[in-house]
Parts: C-alpha cells; structure tokens; sequence
C-alpha cells in the first residue's frame, strides 16, 4: 500500500452554508486529515488564499465579491507552476460559452450545478490520493471535565441525530437512478427526523429563499430538486457518528424514532379528521424528539473518545439536554417559526390562545406517550376539550397509544 501523503490544506467557497458544509464533508470523506477552511464570499476567499497555501480550492462561481473565476484568475496569477493549487469550479452556467470562458485559466474540474456528489467524491480522491492510498484517521481521545460539561460544550456545535438505518444506501440509490422522483425520495426519508430537519433548513437558507417558507419535507423537495437534496443526504449520511454504534445508545434511538413515527402518525390522522394542515402536523411530530436524539449522538462521541458512560448517566443526561440540543438545533438552523411553534406544542401549551394545529400537536404528542394501559387518561385533556372532540377522534387517537415512554427531557 503506498504511504499516506501529507495532509492537504483545502479551501472550500460557497454562498450557502449548506453547500458549504456538503462539499467540506465530501472532502473528508476522502481525506479525514485535510485541514478544511471555509468562506462563505469571493473576497474571504482572495484573503484566506493570501494568508495560506491551500493545494485544493473548491470554489462556486456565484460568490459575492470576488466570484469564483476571479477567485480562479487570481490564484493563477499568484501562484505559478508546482504554488498553483487545484481548483474545482462549480457554476450555475452550463452553456458552453461560459465552459470555454474558463479554460484558458485550467481549472481542474468545471461542474455544473446540481452536480452529482458520488462523482465529485471520485474526483477528489484521484486529486488527494494516490493510487493504491488510503486514509485512517484515529479517534480523538483525551477528554477533559465531566461528562455534563462535555455536553454543554458539544451543544451549540451539535451536528444533530443520528440517522435511520441505510440512508446512505438510499442516497446513493437516488443519485445513480434516473428514473427517481421527488415522491419516490420522499417516501424513502420522510421517516428520518434528521434528513427531514435539514433538508427544510436548506430549503429555507437564505441562498434559495424565495416566496414562502417551507415547512414540510414535500415542499423542501421541490425546491431544492432531486439531484441536490440526494446530495445533501449523502453528505449527512458520511458525517461521523451519523450512525450509532453503542448497543445502549442505539436502543434508546429506537425508541426515540418511535417515539417519533407515532407522534407523527397520530398527528396525521387527526388533523386529516379535523380537515387541518395534516402534512404540517405530521413534520411537527416527527421533529419534536430531535433533541433527544442529538444527546445520544453526542454521548456516542464520547464513548468513541474514551469516556465511560453508565446507564443512569444516559438517561441523566436525555432529562438535563434533550430540550435545550432541540430549541438549539432549531434556531441554529433557522427552521420556520411556525414549524418551531408547533414542535413546542408537544411538550405543553402554557396559557394563551393556540392554533387548531397545535393543539392536535399537544394531544397527538400526549397520545403516543401513553401506554395502551392508560389511554383512558386522554379523555381528560384540556386539548381535547378546546378541540371539542367526541367519541370517534378519541378512538383514533387510542389506537397510537401502547409503548412506553422512553427516557427523555
């Protein structure tokens, strides 16, 4: 096997963080080790490149300020021969006016947006390693403080929950079929709390906010088009620990995702039998334990780093973290207000008035808590009572009763 180069220094511009964050993650995909910089305009770029000698640059052409073949022109300039770094463009403009215009500055790839993630992955494997090479990159260890202090820490940084299992298959099912469709890939996501979060927060980034905000999954698809939000699946699903690997922490994701499915589920039907925005409803429930789920994949951090973890600690942990990685995680990534309003809903509704939806919220999340044994206990609910609520949609929401409440905030 040949030896490992040294680890590359790249560069990555892009207007939208979470474009940003998806070409950053690809890199590391390939190579864990890069040292990965990131500008989120032509003109952080130009002084990024001034200060730092990066041997990969991957740069789209709608930058503020200084655009990417500015960027590209000026580095050529600068940096000639063996200096010049490898330069991938990525642009909106696939005429071949526009192609012929940058050749002359040699840019190592030109792609078109929305370019296929896999291939870019393959690309930049044969730009940062050599054949035969390959990349381990050991598991940080050495943790400081307590396990709590971890957490406070991790929070406002958290990447958010792990992911249902074999999204990445499903990813790349979508990326190389071209016969799928938005329908097709919402049906195969739209039980993931974590793909659903993101892909709406990307739909609703500044870079492609155009008229209404988006609050379901369906509608964060058909912004965003198949071939881009594939590639932003992928990229979460290369993220580290996006996937738990800790038997206990797994089986209270489980749980969790449970949790969720019902949540959703119950949120479902009884807005459909109420005639309100049932798609809303089901996005709320979905989304409500997304805290929860981020504590467990931070605690899978800190067991990959060396720290013990006890079984009362886990559940500590799920009481004291839960709501708060949630409502973090929530406004870090700018998710519509309502949408953030009804999530609330499903933990309490405090006093005021309150929407049609979320008092369905309230009572679905009720019901999916309670076990069957005590399904009886929903008849007295104050949400109940200000839907005016009879007999029927009682039943219905009996039927999402039956499991037992997982540890949680």
């Amino acid at each position: 096997m040949t030896a490992l180069s040294a680890a590359p220094a790249v560069l990555v511009a892009a207007a939208d963080p979470w474009n940003r964050e998806l070409l950053g993650q690809l890199v590391l995909s390939v190579r864990c080790d890069a040292a990965v910089e990131y500008c989120e305009d032509g003109d952080q770029a130009v002084q990024a490149c001034r200060l730092r000698a990066f041997g990969l640059v991957l740069a789209e052409q709608e930058l503020a300020g200084t655009d990417g073949i500015d960027l590209l022109r000026h580095l050529r300039r600068s940096r000639r021969g063996a200096g010049a770094p490898d330069f991938i463009l990525i642009s909106a403009k696939a005429d071949a006016a526009s192609v012929r215009a940058v050749l002359p500055l040699a840019p190592s790839a030109y792609l078109v947006k929305p370019f296929n993630a896999e291939d870019l992955r393959q690309r930049l494997r044969s730009l940062l390693l050599e054949p035969g090479q390959e990349v381990s990159c050991a598991v940080p260890r050495g943790l400081t403080g307590s396990l709590a202090e971890f957490l406070a820490e991790a929070r406002d940084a958290a990447e958010g929950a792990p992911l249902l299992a074999a999204v990445g298959e499903a990813a790349s099912r979508c990326l190389s079929c071209e016969g799928a469709s938005l329908e097709q890939m919402e049906e195969e996501f739209g039980r993931d709390p974590q793909i659903t979060a993101c892909l709406i927060a990307a739909a609703n980034s500044a870079a492609r906010h155009v008229g209404m905000p988006c609050l379901t999954l369906a509608q964060a698809l058909a912004r965003l088009g198949l071939a881009q939000a594939c590639n932003l699946v992928l990229g979460l699903s290369l993220e580290h620990a996006a996937q738990l690997a800790e038997p206990r922490l797994k089986e209270r994701a489980a749980a969790f995702w449970a949790l969720s499915q019902r949540t959703a589920d119950a949120a479902q039907a009884l807005a459909e039998s109420l005639d309100v925005d049932a798609p809303r409803c089901y996005t709320a429930g979905l989304l409500h334990c997304l805290g929860d789920l981020a504590v467990l994949r931070t605690l899978e951090e800190w067991c990959r780093r060396g720290g013990a973890l006890e079984d009362q600690e886990i559940d500590d942990s799920l009481k004291a973290f839960g709501a708060s990685f949630g409502s973090t995680l929530r406004a870090r990534w700018r998710l519509p207000l309502e949408l953030r309003g009804l999530v609330a809903a499903c933990y309490g509704m405090g006093s005021g008035v309150f929407s049609r939806k979320a008092l369905v919220l309230n009572l679905a999340a009720r019901a999916a808590r309670l076990p069957a044994s005590q399904s009886g206990l929903l008849k007295e609910e104050k949400a109940l009572r200000m839907l005016g609520l009879g007999p029927m949609e009682l039943q219905l929401l009996q039927k999402f009763c039956g499991a037992e409440e997982p540890s949680a905030s």
